[in-house]
């Protein structure tokens, strides 16, 4: 009994200690935290090294900032590393890594392997090593991926896939462009919101100017990303390779509402509409997921058929559908462009507009604009100047494009390019008779008042 009691005693002892023990760990891993946090961020990483090493090896879990303020640190460090010591620094950015999955598996996983392949390219790694890493990014979560590691990781993909497999090269390709929309729909929402603040004479406080002056060169940067993917893929997305590749696939895939939209978007995209597998395409689509956008696409072979009527009876129903203001927007702009390629202008205009009401950055609309009224100016012109005069009025739609949406800016100044060398010049306007800023009617369908540049 006197033994039990002993050991009893004993056990009590040592579970106190070590209670006592865990409590002083705890009590240290919070200051040492705070510290390396503090001098964090007045980006004194220095300072901050030894007390977040001393966490990171002692408090794993005890937040994720360990391993999101840590990566920096140990970037710094291997950035103005030399020799040995450049391998430990690089170590320990591995380190850093692989103990955040270890212990934090859940936690935004896509962004995490796409910071580090990016790292480890900048690091001299091999492209199978980088590529391995962006892989894993993708497959967690593409909208989750760098910029730049996009664009790789799909140079990549065409590198390794485009002769054996173009298939999957499609999908990835698919999947890349929808997670690029993904991130452009955030980021213009938020800009969106900051603009209409602005318009109402609000003043944004210093954090919102820099996150509105983010999002910009974010979207910026997006639509380049965007433009360099269809750059890309254009050699090998043709319809004499999709019509084929397609025809084999249809009968596997008549169900598959995922696959048939890809497919229909990218045969429309690339202007294979006349087969007859995209009529096929599309009505598999429309019967697999009877949506806003699978009626947009039907739309589209019914007006193309003369069934002008009943197309817009189908568009009208999938603008109604859908609910979200963004992909009404992107609705009513894509049946804008139908209405454009078939000649009709007014109601091309007309849709552009509507489209703009729904989302007031969506610079596509404005450059369709654009371009119709370029496209008139021979017919709404009856003399040289009123001809260029409606270059003016195209022209000032490619700078309100440029203005309100960032993500097209290289576009927008191609068409600001093109448009600015056809305005009137300045011996037309004196030989006119014109007076520089004085307001301009320009008639025909446009009916819109310019200003004499």
């Amino acid at each position: 009994m006197k033994q039990f009691s002993h050991l009893a005693l004993l056990l009590i002892l040592f579970l106190s200690s070590a209670s006592v023990f865990s409590q002083e760990v705890s009590e240290e891993c919070t200051v040492k935290y705070n510290l390396f946090r503090g001098d964090f961020k007045t980006n004194n990483y220095d300072m901050a090294y030894d007390h977040w090493i001393w966490t990171f090896e002692n408090c794993p879990t005890l937040s994720v900032n360990i391993y999101k303020n840590g990566m920096d640190i140990a970037e710094y460090r291997f950035k103005k590393a030399t020799g040995v010591e450049k391998e430990k620094a690089l170590a320990l950015v591995k380190r850093v890594v692989e103990q955040r999955i270890k212990y934090y598996p859940d936690d935004d996983l896509g962004k995490v392997y796409s910071d580090y392949a990016e790292f480890m390219e900048s690091a001299g790694a091999s492209d199978d090593e980088v590529f391995t890493l962006l892989d894993k990014a993708f497959k967690i979560d593409p909208t989750r991926m760098g910029i730049k590691s996009m664009y790789k990781y799909f140079q990549g993909v065409i590198d390794r896939n485009k002769d054996t497999n173009p298939q999957y090269v499609f999908d990835t390709y698919d999947e890349l462009v929808e997670a690029v929309g993904t991130k452009m729909d955030n980021y213009s929402r938020d800009l969106e919101d900051f603009e209409k603040r602005l318009a109402e004479g609000q003043t944004l406080s210093p954090t919102e100017e820099r996150k509105k002056n983010a999002y910009e060169t974010n979207l910026a940067a997006l639509g380049q990303i965007e433009g360099g993917l269809d750059d890309i893929i254009i050699s090998i997305s043709t319809c004499d390779r999709l019509v084929p590749l397609y025809t084999k696939q249809m009968e596997e895939n008549r169900g598959n509402a995922v696959w048939l939209k890809r497919a229909v978007s990218r045969m429309y995209a690339k202007e294979c509409t006349t087969d007859p597998l995209y009529h096929k395409l599309v009505e598999a689509y429309v019967k697999a997921d009877p949506s806003p956008s699978s009626s947009i696409f039907y739309a589209n072979i019914l007006f193309e058929n003369g069934e002008s009527t009943k197309a817009l009876k189908y568009y009208q129903q999938a603008v109604e559908q859908e609910t979200d203001n963004f992909k009404k927007a992107g609705y009513l702009f894509t049946i804008a462009q139908e209405m454009a390629r078939k000649g009709n202008v007014v109601e091309a205009r007309n849709y552009a507009q509507k489209a703009l009401s729904y989302r007031s950055n969506l610079g596509r609309a404005y450059l369709l604009i654009s371009t119709l009224y370029a496209g008139s100016a021979n017919s709404c012109g009856n003399d040289e100047f009123s001809k260029r005069m409606v270059y003016v009025a195209a022209l000032d739609k490619a700078y309100k494009a440029k203005a309100v949406d960032p993500s097209i800016s290289s576009l927008a100044e191609r068409y600001i390019s093109s448009y600015a060398a056809n305005i009137p010049t300045k011996k037309l306007i004196f030989v006119e008779g014109k007076e520089s800023g004085s307001s301009y009617r320009i008639g025909c369908w446009i009916g819109e008042t310019v200003r004499v540049p």
